[in-house]
């Protein structure tokens, strides 16, 4: 054999078992066959004009490199100078070549046709293989020979082989097969369960079978009648979609499962399928780009969906106007199927604030509360959630118009029309709108506007009657709406409450179910909490319906650890707190309330519920409840009757003996006790009231620094009031706060106290040597209120600060 121009041999595209094959012939090689360049047997000779024959190919490239080179045209083989470059084809030739090569070419499927079993050796097996990939690479025409010759299912029965090697030439080879030919490709697919297989090599672990099964499933999926057929194999698409994003597979094996999965769109059921496996952007496309009936049905799925918060936000941005224009449409299907699909997008607030954007606000209110808009009821049920979902995204909706003339979501006008259609609907539309009036009212910027509609639209009776309502979901959102409006509607929530029984009962009574701690629980609670406190009528109807004794239960119950905690307790617990302290506020006109503060002890309770650590705002009610009873400790004391004077006694005095009487409270100079007259002495509170005084939240130390306060106020021993503080060590910590200033409420109060403790003239001397009290006392004389002012101005003076302010500053009293 002659070698190659350049001295080396090239075997093409051939591996040395291709060229192994080509060996094993029926009939020996000829020379004359084979191409002098290319060492390979020609395909289309053609002759020289000195009578050489080469590939064609093989001598154009010979004649292009000496044109490139300014080499002469000479032959390859003589190298001798050629006059012409004419090629002539050598018929004859080409046509005994071929005869020649299909007969052993029938020779080797022969071959192989034998050793395609699983009985055979893995080498056998291996080289059979590999000549079939040969032939169907060297010619399109043998990958008919190959379906004709039945290879194909003995190739697809491969799959099942024990070793590795076989299967992923087995799989290599199928897809070689299936390259460019249609008819392959369903023979591949008709073999019964061979995509099944081949789905199940994507979850192997060895990549290499993962990878030549996701090459032969490309190859497959270019044919479009069998993108539903893949699809339809459970878990396809959903591996297919997994390999795409998985960070462990080779660049190539998520280029081809991306590529598979691109070919798959051609079926609207695996868009679906893909759409519910993550992959969102096919089904998107669609419902923006396709036609009517495919954005019909897309949309519709869309809205079947669970989406994720981040892809509530990605489909927002990406079909969100679309969907809204759909929603204008006149098609009652199309609207009814934006309308879901919005729905499904809109939970989540930062997706809400994009649906807000591109402007969905307008047609929602025109569905909702045009009259003449014919949108069924169970559309509009559906509008009205999905208002409620964007309502409850935060975003400034008093600046959005929704309407003519400007009006936004909170004009009242739009706010009223909202109250009529509650009051005239369905209980699922009611409780929707409900959610929107919650959300509207959870704003500080817009709950404003919604009192003033309610206001003058006098709805708040209407309201209050939802909260009887036998649906919870509808009860949760009345109460939900109630408990934002007490802080700006108190009386008008409590008239509405306290001339209709029933409705005051159905709060008491969801607050009181035995069932752990739910949402509607916490909300009752804290709305019953938020009423005017100091509304006797109303406190008196809740001392009538047992209200107060339930909540005493309960609140024994948590503390013993009877009531399982979740998410909702700490709202419950204080709600439950506040509206049991609301009894502390009538003491002085409610002798009930008395009877009943004594009977259930509450004053230890609240007592006990100031070492709540971490429940601000329970510590905080609790100092206020304890400082409430406090003051009608003077009232409550029992003083000791003293026994009359003898006749000697009253006429001659120096023969009477002084009585003295032991056991008295020496605050109240009586018979005291923690139960009977709320005395914080004898209740040992005066400690951890002083212990809250360096908390963080000012709310809390202002609340406990006006219960110790009753331990200095008119009425009681103040000198003794001062000595109980200095035993507890309350003396630096009230002084502490004086110098802080952390608000005016907090000054006004410290300053009160000190210049209390200040007529102690020993803590007064030694106060008087501590400069930072005076500067704090002399700022609050200098810009405090007027009456914080003069007690300002007292207390310098116990600390002879000052002879005498009342002549340089006439004006202060």
């Amino acid at each position: 054999m002659a070698g190659s121009w350049d001295g080396s041999y090239d075997p093409g595209s051939q591996s040395d078992e291709s060229h192994h094959f080509e060996r094993l012939r029926l009939e020996p090689i000829y020379d004359s066959f084979v191409c002098p360049l290319t060492k390979q047997v020609m395909r289309d000779p053609v002759t020289l004009e000195n009578g050489q024959t080469f590939e064609r190919e093989a001598i154009e490239k010979w004649f292009k490199e000496c044109r490139d080179s300014g080499r002469k045209l000479v032959c390859p083989l003589t190298l001798k100078e050629l006059r012409s470059t004419d090629l002539n084809p050598s018929m004859a030739l080409r046509h005994t070549i071929e005869e020649w090569t299909a007969r052993n070419e029938a020779v080797q499927l022969d071959m192989a046709r034998r050793s395609l079993s699983l009985g055979s050796p893995e080498a056998d097996i291996m080289l059979a293989l590999k000549n079939v990939q040969y032939l169907c690479l060297k010619s399109r025409s043998n990958k008919h020979i190959v379906r004709n010759a039945d290879l194909i299912p003995m190739i697809v029965d491969m799959l099942k082989s024990g070793s590795r090697r076989v299967r992923c030439r087995a799989l290599e080879t199928l897809r070689i097969v299936a390259e460019e030919d249609a008819e392959n490709k369903v023979e591949i697919m008709v073999e019964g369960d061979t995509i099944r297989t081949i789905v199940k090599f994507l979850s192997h672990e060895l990549s290499k079978e993962r990878e030549e099964a996701v090459s032969l499933l490309y190859e497959l999926s270019k044919s479009e009648a069998l993108c539903e057929k893949i699809g339809a194999l459970n878990g396809a698409i959903l591996i297919l979609v997994g390999m795409t994003s998985s960070k462990s597979e080779n660049l190539l094996t998520v280029e081809k499962a991306d590529k598979t999965l691109e070919n798959l769109e051609k079926c609207e059921n695996n868009i679906r399928q893909m759409a519910e496996s993550g992959r969102l952007q096919p089904l998107l496309t669609q419902i923006l780009e396709g036609p009517p009936e495919t954005k019909l049905s897309m949309a519709t799925y869309l809205g079947e969906l669970v989406l994720s918060n981040e892809m509530q936000v990605y489909v927002a941005r990406t079909v969100g106007l679309a969907l809204i224009n759909m929603m204008r449409s006149g098609n009652l299907q199309l609207r009814e199927a934006a309308l879901k699909a919005l729905n499904q997008i809109s939970s989540f607030e930062a997706s809400a604030r994009v649906l807000i954007e591109e402007g969905i606000l307008p047609p929602l209110i025109k569905d909702l509360l045009t009259a003449g808009t014919q949108l069924p009821m169970r559309l509009k049920e559906i509008s009205a959630t999905i208002l409620a979902n964007v309502v409850q995204s935060c975003y400034d909706l008093d600046s959005i118009p929704v309407g003519p003339g400007h009006q936004t979501l909170v004009s009242e006008d739009i706010v009223h029309n909202l109250l009529h259609l509650i009051s005239n609907t369905g209980p699922a539309i009611e409780c929707k709108l409900l959610q929107v009036l919650v959300g509207l009212t959870n704003s500080p910027t817009t709950v404003l506007n919604v009192v003033a509609a309610i206001k003058s639209s006098g709805a708040m009776i209407s309201l209050v009657q939802f909260v009887e309502a036998r649906q919870k979901e509808l009860r949760v959102a009345s109460i939900k709406l109630l408990q934002n409006l007490s802080p700006h509607m108190g009386q008008e929530l409590a008239d509405a409450l306290r001339g209709t029984a029933s409705q005051l009962g159905s709060l008491i009574g969801v607050v009181s179910e035995n069932m752990g701690v739910t949402e509607e629980q916490a909300a009752a609670a804290r709305l019953l909490a938020d009423l005017p406190e100091r509304d006797l009528g109303l406190t008196r109807q809740m001392l009538d319906e047992g209200a107060f004794q339930m909540v005493h239960s309960r609140l024994v119950r948590i503390r013993q650890g009877g009531t399982r905690g979740n998410r909702y307790m700490t709202p419950y617990l204080e709600g439950l707190v506040q509206v049991l302290a609301r009894v502390t506020f009538v003491l002085a006109e409610e002798p009930d309330a008395i009877a009943f503060c004594r009977e259930n002890n509450l004053a230890a309770l609240f007592t006990e519920l100031l070492q709540s650590n971490g429940i601000d705002k329970v510590q905080m009610v609790s100092a206020m409840s304890l400082e409430n009873l406090s003051q009608e400790s003077k009232n409550l004391t029992k003083l000791p009757e003293l026994p009359a004077p003898g006749f000697c006694s009253s006429v001659f005095p120096c023969f009477s003996k002084q009585l003295v009487i032991t056991g008295l409270c020496r605050l109240h100079r009586g018979t005291c006790s923690i139960k009977d007259s709320f005395c914080l002495l004898e209740g040992e509170a005066v400690e951890r009231l002083v212990s809250l005084l360096d908390h963080q939240n000012e709310l809390v130390v202002e609340a406990a620094l006006a219960a110790i306060s009753t331990l200095l106020e008119d009425g009681v021993d103040v000198e003794q009031g001062v000595n109980i503080l200095c035993e507890a060590e309350g003396i630096k910590p009230i002084l502490d706060v004086l110098l802080e200033k952390r608000t005016d409420n907090l000054r006004r109060r410290a300053v009160w106290a000190v210049e209390r403790i200040l007529r102690t003239e020993e803590i007064a001397y030694e106060i008087s040597g501590d400069p930072n009290v005076s500067t704090a006392l002399v700022d609050a004389f200098q810009h405090a209120d007027y009456r914080t002012r003069q007690i300002a101005e007292r207390a310098l003076k116990h600390v002879d600060k000052i002879p005498n302010f009342s002549g340089i500053f006439p004006n202060i009293g």
